[in-house]
This record gives structure tokens, sequence and C-alpha cells, in this order.
């Protein structure tokens, strides 16, 4: 079914143009309803971070890598490293998958939303379910993730909301998604400008269901007037931005006042 271009400017309640929503907007919603709404309605977004050129440059290589066992239909060695009996999974739409702007999409003719996602990797067992994967790249002498409490139980959810579009798109998939992490070595003796990484496989069982609820509570806040309460940020301690935008216009308002 075709429908109109989506919308990329602020989120109009009377537009019939499909409103493109990213996975990572999702992950802002639940970190922060009322930053999430000023960035999608009001159109303020909140001031940006650097970019991690390290890390996009294992990802790089990383896709690059499974590529050549993908071609050649065999398992990668930390497949085998893990017992896992799979391959990368090879379909022609896997580039536009991993396009960040593109990413695997669909519209919910509820909401009128469509969402998307740019994914890493895809992997195949012999059931023929496909396995979610994305690659994360650190440097820490103490190296302990915890993917069910803290900052990254947003890489759990990333997951999901993978799973969850693909499942959507009609592909069988399975619960269990993997995150392959590269732990950079800084205590070698020398460098010799190569740097060294620890590679750890970690298998996420991953549950898709609150995802739909939360959808609903993403169309329910953004076709309100009211502006909804501050979220509890990704450590439960509140939001950083908006105690930071609190404390700006309670400055900006005492001096405007003298």
């Amino acid at each position: 079914m075709a429908f109109k271009k989506y919308s990329r400017n602020p989120y109009n309640p009377l537009s019939d143009k499909p409103y493109k929503l990213s996975r990572s907007r999702i992950d802002n919603y639940l970190n922060c309803p009322r930053c999430f709404y000023m960035h999608e309605r009001k159109g303020i977004k909140a001031p940006s971070g650097p970019t991690f050129s390290l890390n996009n440059a294992v990802d790089n290589l990383y896709k690059n890598e499974f590529d050549i066992y993908r071609k050649e239909k065999k398992s990668h060695p930390i497949m085998i490293k893990n017992n896992l009996e799979c391959i990368p999974y090879e379909n022609e739409n896997l580039s536009t998958w991993r396009n960040a702007f593109k990413g695997i999409q669909w519209r919910d003719e509820k909401t009128n939303f469509l969402f998307f996602g740019g994914i890493d990797d895809i992997w195949i067992n012999k059931e023929d379910e496909l396995h979610i994967v994305d690659y994360k790249a650190t440097a820490k002498k103490t190296f302990k993730p915890n993917f069910d409490t803290g900052w990254e139980v947003c890489y759990k959810r990333q997951l999901e909301i993978y799973q969850w579009l693909f499942k959507k798109n009609g592909f069988k998939v399975s619960d269990i998604g993997y995150i392959i992490y590269a732990n950079g070595k800084s205590d070698e003796r020398d460098f010799g400008g190569n740097l060294k990484f620890e590679e750890h496989l970690f298998p996420l069982v991953c549950n898709t269901d609150w995802i739909d609820k939360i959808i609903q509570e993403i169309y329910e806040c953004l076709n309100s007037d009211n502006l909804p309460k501050s979220g509890g940020g990704w450590n439960g301690e509140g939001c950083e931005q908006c105690s930071y935008k609190k404390k700006l216009f309670n400055i900006f308002k005492s001096h405007t006042q003298k």
C-alpha cells in the first residue's frame, strides 16, 4: 500500500504524512518524555554529543570481516568458538538495513508512525531463525557490562526494537540477540600504531512485548498539548537535560527581572 512521503518536520497531529521515528527516538522517550516531546513536537533538540569515530571504525571493520564469511556461507571463528551453529545471513537488502538513515522499516497504520533502525548484522541458525547482532567497542580495564541495569540496558532494548521491526516485516526471528563487544587493551607495552582488542560475545534473551505499549504512549504524548513530566534519565536520578534547562531558565529569569 502506497503512502505519502514521511514528515521530518516537528510532529503535527493534523498531518496525514507518516511520521518517521528511529530506534533511538524510542529510547529518547523512555529516557525522558519531556525532552522527547520538546524535540519531536516543538523542534527543540538537545545539544548533540561528540561522534565516536573509533567506534565507527570498529563497526566497519567487523562488517567487512563478517561479509567475507557471508559470501563463503561459513561460520565466523567467534561463532565456532562459542559453539553456535550459525552463519552470517545473506540478503539483497542488507546494505539498506545497515544504512542508519533507512534501515529496516515498518509503518504502524494506527498511529501513522514509520519506525526504522539501522542494524549491524544478522546471523541465521539451522532452524532458519534470524539472530540480530550489534557491534560495540570500548576500552576499559575493568570490563563488566551489565545489560539489565544502568546505561547499558539501552543496548538490550536496541536489539529488541530491531527484532520487533524484523518480526513486523514477516521474518522468523529468534529471541536471542548477540552483542559483540571489542574492548581495547590499554596495558600493552608497545603501541606500534596498532590497537589490540579483546573480543567478547554476549547472548541476550530479549523480549519485544513491551514495544507496542510504548508506541501507544508515544502516540498519546505527541498528540497532547500538555508538556509531559520529566523522565528519570538512564540512571533513575532524573533527566540531566531537564535539570540543566531548568537551572538555565531560572538564571535568565532572575537577570531579566533586574
